[in-house]
């Protein structure tokens, strides 16, 4: 150590030495007179800084800074600092505020409050497209051709040939959509229907094909070739009762202990699509098409999906509806606004099926009454001449339902349509082959083709030879003759002849009735 050092050194000690061994003033008064014991800054806590070192004794200093910090003391009852524990108590009274009203907000309305949305569709176009897409590998295109009696009505008739499906009928686009829409479960347990129509026919022949179990119920009474036929599609023919309902209320009851799907026609909208898909084909085959004529017997599906089709395509194409004289359910429903359940009529059977037993339901009777222009009434006569313009015309069977189309074009009530192009839907042609000779009988009978009359000839020899020769030179057919030479009293020299015979049209026919009336004047013309 130098000599510096050692002087500095030992000046402090002294000084230390001093201050410990003289008399010591009191606390207050050394606090104030030293500044030693002066502090600047006082910090208590973790915030407080290191201050300079006070007097140690021991090693240890006089005074230790303490954790709590100085806002921490008002937890112990009062903002000073409190040493030693002393905590100072306060009262506190909590008074109410004063109550002000609160205002309403004002309503408020969004958006889509203020416009109303439309409701949503039953039937939509999109479900007509999806099922026109899952159904065209399965099932033929048919043809939408011009017909050789557009030149005699006067408009250019297109006939939408659905009678050519492998069941004939136009059901089968609804009934493959349906069954190829159900779950593979409900698939694999099989399907149930009941009674003999073109419904279940189209079921048993494409759940075949989807090999899906079909098990089909005949009442007795069905005939034993439309048996046949749903065996050669390969469907479990089950016969039971004597009437289509018994059928029915037994396939419900095989389906509910078997856990089948019973399926019969109704108005979902799989079933509605698979039908409507005829109004895009007719669309696409038809180009600048004014009318599209679609029956409606028996079932208002077809009516109900063709229309939603063509009227989201084009709204300016009219859809017209035509159903049987017999059974005008459609039309009286929109008269009363509302499908009619218990709708009183005697349609022939034979011809039209068991309408009375369909029911127009509600979804249907909205979209026909939405997108439907007009509906027609046909009789049954109509009818049958439309059946009969179909076999010479067209070299085609069609059934009393399918012929409702074109009969409304011939019995004259579609005259605005002249001129126009005019697509009629021909739905089937299922009839059995007996009653198909019956409708042309009398067809025949209806158009004036075939007339039955009465005379009165001599008894001599020769008389009944110049009868024949005359109806041979007018160029006649004759179906049948009958020679009665007792059955009339009221002459005994004179013997009578009726004569059933068949001319090639109604001018014709009007020729004979001049010629045999001015030769024969008994003749007599009997009714038809």
């Amino acid at each position: 150590m130098n000599f510096a050092a050692q002087f500095f050194y030992s000046r402090y000690l002294n000084e230390r030495l001093e201050r410990i061994f003289s008399p010591k003033p009191a606390l207050k008064d050394r606090e104030e007179n030293d500044p030693f014991w002066q502090r600047d800054e006082v910090r208590l806590g973790l915030s407080a800084t290191v201050c300079q070192l006070g007097p140690v004794c021991n090693g240890t200093a006089r005074r230790r800074p303490t954790l709590i910090e100085p806002h921490r003391l008002r937890d112990f009852g009062e903002d000073e600092q409190q040493m030693n524990g002393d905590v100072r108590v306060f009262e506190t009274t909590v008074q109410e505020a004063p109550e002000f009203p609160l205002q309403v907000p004002p309503k408020t309305r969004r958006r889509s409050q203020f416009v109303p949305r439309p409701p949503v569709p039953y039937l939509r176009f999109e479900d007509i497209s999806a099922a026109a897409f899952r159904i065209h590998g399965n099932i033929q295109k048919t043809p939408c051709t011009y017909s050789r009696l557009s030149k005699q009505y006067g408009m250019e008739i297109y006939l939408k040939k659905e009678h050519l499906m492998y069941t004939g009928s136009v059901k089968e686009r609804g009934a493959l959509y349906l069954l190829t829409s159900l779950s593979q479960e409900e698939q694999r347990k099989g399907v149930i229907t009941a009674t003999d129509c073109n419904f279940s026919l189209a079921v048993a022949h494409h759940a075949v094909e989807l090999k899906i179990p079909v098990f089909v119920i005949m009442p007795s009474s069905c005939c034993s070739p439309r048996l046949r036929v749903y065996r050669d599609y390969g469907a479990m023919v089950i016969s039971y009762g004597s009437t289509a309902q018994d059928a029915q209320k037994h396939a419900r009851q095989l389906a509910s202990d078997n856990g089948y799907l019973y399926l019969e026609e109704d108005e979902s909208e799989t079933y509605l699509a698979g039908l409507g898909t005829v109004g895009l084909e007719i669309y696409e085959q038809v180009s600048k098409v004014d009318a599209v004529l679609v029956p409606a017997a028996g079932h208002y599906g077809l009516l109900a999906g063709t229309a939603a089709a063509v009227k989201h395509l084009n709204a300016n194409i009219q859809v017209i509806g035509i159903e049987p004289e017999g059974f005008p359910l459609l039309r009286q429903s929109i008269k009363t606004d509302s499908p009619m359940k218990d709708f009183q009529s005697n349609p022939n059977r034979k011809l039209y099926g068991d309408l009375t037993e369909l029911s127009l339901g509600i979804n249907t009777f909205e979209l026909c009454k939405k997108y439907v222009d007009k509906v027609i009434s046909v009789s049954e006569e109509d009818s049958l001449v439309a059946m009969l313009r179909f076999q010479e015309f067209e070299r085609t069977t069609v059934d009393t339902e399918a012929a409702m189309g074109l009969a409304a074009i011939i019995a004259g009530h579609l005259s605005e349509l002249r001129g126009k192009r005019v697509a009629v839907v021909v739905s089937s042609a299922n009839m059995e082959l007996d009653l198909v000779r019956q409708c042309m009988d009398r067809a025949l009978v209806l158009d004036d083709r075939v007339s039955k009359f009465s005379v009165h000839i001599g008894e001599w020899p020769g008389d009944m030879a110049k009868l024949l020769d005359t109806l041979s030179r007018e160029d006649v057919r004759l179906l049948d003759v009958c020679h009665r030479i007792h059955g009339d009293k009221s002459d005994l020299f004179k013997t009578k002849v009726e004569c059933v015979v068949e001319t090639r049209d109604r001018a014709q026919s009007v020729h004979l009735r001049k010629t045999l009336s001015d030769r024969y004047p008994s003749v007599t013309w009997l009714d038809r």
